[in-house]
Parts: structure tokens; sequence; C-alpha cells
């Protein structure tokens, strides 16, 4: 992408050069602007094109810029570059805003902007498919898939859509979305804010950017989403506000492989919502839903052996998110689920997965918090102190009947054994291969 009117001529600092700050940087010079980049590590540092000048933005004088450029992994409430770019009296943006302020030089387009704690991915990746599945042009980014300053812009009358984090909405201020849907809002992310109703306040910023005049959909099952709805019901009338539950659908469910879990319904009633909005029809949609192949480390069916079947979900890294993981595996007539979690906790309790404590026919308790989630679980279900998450399978997987389920659903974050939730999956996905061909049969 390029536009010569937004951006010609004008000044950029680029503060991270992974992904999206290199398709950045590359976009503002093609556009004609004048940028500064940097990056604490060499090797991005060399990789920068022609013409762009090697500056750390808190050793130079930011005064007449007019934008200091950040990577949404920024912490805002602890960064030197907050108070930097405050001090110089320029704003600080993300690669979204520039997205938006270039709005006006792409074709005529869509913006279709989700968030929420938890489910956006699958629900943006639901929502690019069924685009592309009825023909209309498509291209997802924001915080999943390419850096969208980085791709050619769509032909006229195409979608974006835009997977939207609350440090991304952080560092956004134009924004003005044709349809922006809230999922979700649980506890997260509050080494970040300053408590929940910081982090909400994020996460509402997506409909206070847009026009009165665009659409909003909620999903409505906690009290912070409905306020949310409740006060842009009063901005904008009835009916642009879309509220919106999975149970219409559910009798429909046990055709979308990919899209089990009462949270997966509620993520197929926000899609749904949000492409009806924009034009498609049933009859577009419905078949699509069948053949969505879901996410990796996404209620991702890794293998099934001997009747058992093994599936990562190690992006549920918060109990809220591992809750309806175990809900998706209900006693059929007995408790069927091996339940591996633990992990780096973001607390002590597991309050949201307890009333599913029923579902687990045994638990596997591994990393930092597996101490503490054996001492709640004690009481429920037989638990097993693996520590690590090679024992932790190799021991569901010897304790599993025909018909049980090994699921990893850690509500916890990764990073105390592993890089991140997808080095976690990954790990998972490769010790059930190693462990099933070590019984030499395999049905994956």
């Amino acid at each position: 992408m390029k536009a010569d009117r937004a951006f010609a001529s004008k000044r950029y600092a680029v503060l991270g050069l992974a992904r999206s700050g290199r398709a950045t940087v590359q976009m503002l010079v093609d556009s004609g602007a004048e940028v500064t980049a940097w990056d604490s590590r060499e090797e991005p540092r060399q990789q920068v094109p022609d013409g762009v000048t090697l500056a750390d933005p808190l050793m130079i004088d930011l005064k007449g810029f007019d934008g200091v450029v950040v990577s949404p992994g920024v912490p805002l409430n602890r960064h030197p570059i907050v108070a930097a770019a405050q001090r110089a009296n320029v704003p600080l943006i993300g690669d979204i805003e520039l997205f938006a302020q270039m709005r006006d030089e792409l074709p005529p387009h869509r913006v279709v902007g989700i968030t929420g704690t938890n489910g956006k991915s699958t629900t943006t990746a639901l929502v690019h498919h069924l685009f592309e599945q009825a023909g209309v042009p498509s291209l997802m980014g924001g915080n999943i898939g390419k850096p969208i300053l980085g791709e050619d812009a769509l032909p006229a009358h195409g979608v974006y859509v835009l997977e939207l984090s609350s440090y991304q909405i952080d560092i956004t201020q134009t924004l003005s979305c044709d349809v922006a849907a809230l999922l979700n809002i649980t506890p997260d992310h509050l080494d970040r804010y300053a408590d929940f109703a910081d982090y909400a306040g994020a996460k509402a910023r997506l409909f206070a950017m847009q026009d009165a005049d665009r659409h909003a959909v909620f999903g409505m099952g906690d009290a912070q989403t409905c306020a949310v709805a409740v006060r842009e019901r009063a901005r904008r009338g009835e009916a642009l506000v879309h509220e919106v539950e999975g149970a219409g659908l559910a009798h429909l469910q046990h055709d979308w492989p990919s899209l089990q879990g009462p949270h997966n319904l509620q993520n197929v009633a926000v899609a749904v919502a949000i492409c009806e909005i924009v034009g498609l029809t049933p009859e577009q949609w419905l078949p699509a839903l069948k053949t969505f192949p879901g996410l990796p480390h996404r209620m991702e069916r890794v293998a099934e052996h001997r009747g058992v079947t093994f599936v990562n979900d190690s992006k549920a890294t918060n109990p809220a998110s591992a809750a309806p993981a175990l809900a998706a595996f209900p006693p059929d007539p007995a408790p069927r689920i091996h339940w591996i979690c633990g992990g780096l906790p973001k607390g002590d309790r597991l309050d949201e997965c307890e009333q599913y404590f029923g579902y687990v026919k045994a638990a596997y308790t591994i990393g930092d918090a597996g101490p503490r989630f054996a001492e709640l679980l004690a009481s429920h279900t037989d638990v097993t102190r693996s520590e690590m998450l090679g024992d932790a399978v190799r021991a569901a997987m010897a304790a599993a009947d025909e018909g049980d389920v090994v699921l990893l659903a850690p509500a916890c974050a990764s990073f105390d054994q592993f890089r991140d939730y997808e080095a976690r999956g990954d790990a998972f996905r490769q010790i059930v291969t190693a462990l099933i061909e070590d019984h030499s049969e395999v049905a994956l």
C-alpha cells in the first residue's frame, strides 16, 4: 500500500522493526515520507530501505515529527517513549492508525474491526473465510495474519477484516470501522492497565472512534460488554446496534467440526451478524461454516488415537478462555476430559472454569501454577502434578479410555516454560505425535 496525499513530505519515527514495523517503514518511504527508524537489534536495522535515518527516537529531538509509530507490544504504562512523545507534542500511533489515515486514497471499501478478550482471532478468521467463500475480496490483518500496511490494497468493494487488541486500539485515534464488534470483556492484561475498568475502557474506544451512523455488534455474555452496548445504543440508535447470542444456531453446530463449544457458538453468531450487515445471505454463509479450517492452538484437533481425541487449545491463556474449552466436551455420560492446565498464572483462582469441573475425569498440572491449580482441583477430580508438559501428555495418554479427550487448555500464560502460547501448542502437538508413533497406531 501507499498513500501519497496522506504521508508525502511528513516526518515519522518508527520504533521497533519486527514485521509490522518493517512494513510501516516501507509504506511510509514509498509514500514519500521522511522516516527515522530504530530497533535495539542490529539485524533489523540493517534491513531498512535506503534513505531511512537510523536513530533511537529517545535520543533525538522529536519536535516537528508528525507521529511516533510504535509496536502494540510497547508497554505504554512504563516505556519512556510515551513521555518523550508527549514532551514534543507528537502523537504516539500504530500501523492501524496509519491505515485509517490513508483510507481516502484506497479504492472504495469497508472495514470490519473485531475486538474482545477471547475469541477475536477465530472470529476474524471466520469472517474473512465467509467473505472469501462468497467471492467478496477480503484481507485479514491487524493482530492476525500479515501486517496490513505491507499488503496490496483491495479492489473496489473489498472488505478489510481487522482483529484489534486493546494495545492496538490504544495507539489508534481515527479508525471509524464500518462494522465494529465486541465479543466479550474479561480480566486480562492488567499489568498494562490501571484496573479492569481501564482495560474495558480500552476495548470501548473502538466504538467511540466510529461515526454514529455505523454498525456495532455485541456478544451479550458479560456485564462489561452489555454496558458498552447500552452506551452505543443511546448514541447511535437501536437499528445500528446488534446484540447477538448463539442459541439460535446451536442445532447446526454439529456440522462445524472446527467450531465446537459454546464460545464458538457466540463467535459464529457475531461473525454471521457482521457478514449479513455487509450484505451476505444465509445461502452464502451457511455452507461456508462447514469448511472453516479453524486456527492452530484454538480448539485444534491434533490427533485421534485408540478412540482418544487430543485437542490443542494453547491459546487459552486465562481461566475465562479455558472454560469454554472444557464446556465443549460434556460428560457422555461420565466425565471424559483429561485436562492439562497450568503455566504462568494470571491469578490464583479458576473461578470461570469451576462450573465445568464435573466434566474433568482427571487433571494434570504443569508449570508455575501447577501446585496452586492442584490444590483447587484436588477435591473435584484426580490430579497428577506433572510439572512438565511432556510428562502430563504421557500420563494423560496412559490413563485415557476410548471416547475420552486429552485437552491442553492451560488457563495460563506460557512464559514460565515456553516462548509463547504457539511454542507451547507446537510442543503439545509434537509430543502427542511422537507418543502415538511409539504406539505404532496413528489416526490423524
